[in-house]
């Protein structure tokens, strides 16, 4: 098995995870904007030294970086916070496994852009495994009664696609600026990506929510042992999908991280006991294939 895969199903885990814990911070008082702001404040610090450390142990200085990889780290880190936003307001619209699925629909916005702004193409096979797993994503999508039955929650769907819109555009930046960073080790240049990523997105939302929020800053800062594992949780998943990307095409590392749904049912059923629509475990199904199919078959 490829390094990426194993690489990538150890992200997705982690990510779980991270959105599991970051799900609870509302019950210590944080807002949407608060629980977004949990995800960066110790995970560019965390970032920081990991770096840090590494340079140390290689005896390497740090690459000139090109102006093309800051605009690619900003434009992924900026698309990224918005995502979130979307992302943690989506966990009060529908169930956990659900919220998170709609998130899925990136897949098919990065092969796009992978192709387009990187001239890094999807094979059919994987355009294939892709479509399977996009077909997945509208039945566990698909709310009681049809989309168009009276009460259907097309403020989830709505919140869903731009969340998976923005994480796409955030793949497609990360990817990009790896390729920025001259050094021959994966992981080194996903430390750097990931340093500038989440070093911007520290300060834009710290400029945010000292004007729009300034109570949620001091809440962060209260509740620090409740933050502090969404940020070693979030360093720790973004640390993976960066070096998956400096390894693989964006859209195949994406489409492969659909495993995190498999990993979201376990915990909506177990940890949050949400139950699940048969429909939703025939998409389920159809995602499991399309994971199967990026392994084996890329």
């Amino acid at each position: 098995m490829d390094l990426w895969v194993v690489i990538t199903l150890a992200a997705s885990a982690v990510q779980t995870l991270r959105f599991m814990l970051q799900k609870r911070l509302k019950s210590v008082g944080l807002s949407t904007g608060g629980a977004t702001y949990a995800r960066f404040v110790f995970a560019a610090p965390l970032a920081m030294a990991a770096l840090a450390a590494l340079m140390l142990a290689r005896g390497d200085g740090l690459p000139a970086l090109p102006p093309a990889f800051w605009i690619w780290a900003m434009a992924g880190g900026l698309a990224q916070i918005v995502a979130t936003f979307a992302t943690v307001a989506l966990f009060s619209a529908r169930s956990f496994a659900v919220g998170i699925a709609f998130t899925k629909t990136e897949v098919l916005l990065v092969a796009a852009l992978s192709a387009l702004l990187l001239s890094e193409p999807v094979s059919r096979d994987g355009l294939l495994a892709i479509a399977i797993g996009t077909v997945g994503v509208l039945f566990l999508s698909r709310p009681a009664g049809g989309w168009l039955a009276k009460g259907a929650d097309h403020r989830a769907l709505m919140l869903g696609l731009l969340a998976g819109g923005l994480f796409g555009l955030s793949a497609i930046g990360y990817r990009a600026a790896t390729l920025q960073v001259d050094h021959p080790q994966a992981l080194f240049r996903a430390l750097v990506a990931l340093v500038a990523a989440t070093g911007f997105q520290t300060l834009v939302m710290t400029l945010w929510l000292s004007m729009a929020e300034p109570g949620q800053l001091r809440r962060t800062a209260r509740h620090w042992r409740a933050v502090l594992p969404v940020g070693v949780t979030g360093v720790l998943g973004s640390l993976g999908w960066f070096t998956a990307f400096a390894l693989q095409n964006a859209a195949y590392v994406r489409s492969l991280g659909q495993v995190e749904l498999l990993f979201s049912i376990l915990a909506s059923v177990i940890v949050f006991r949400e139950r699940l629509r048969l429909i939703e475990l025939l998409g389920m199904a159809l995602l499991a294939g399309s994971v199967v199919m990026i392994i084996w078959r890329i």
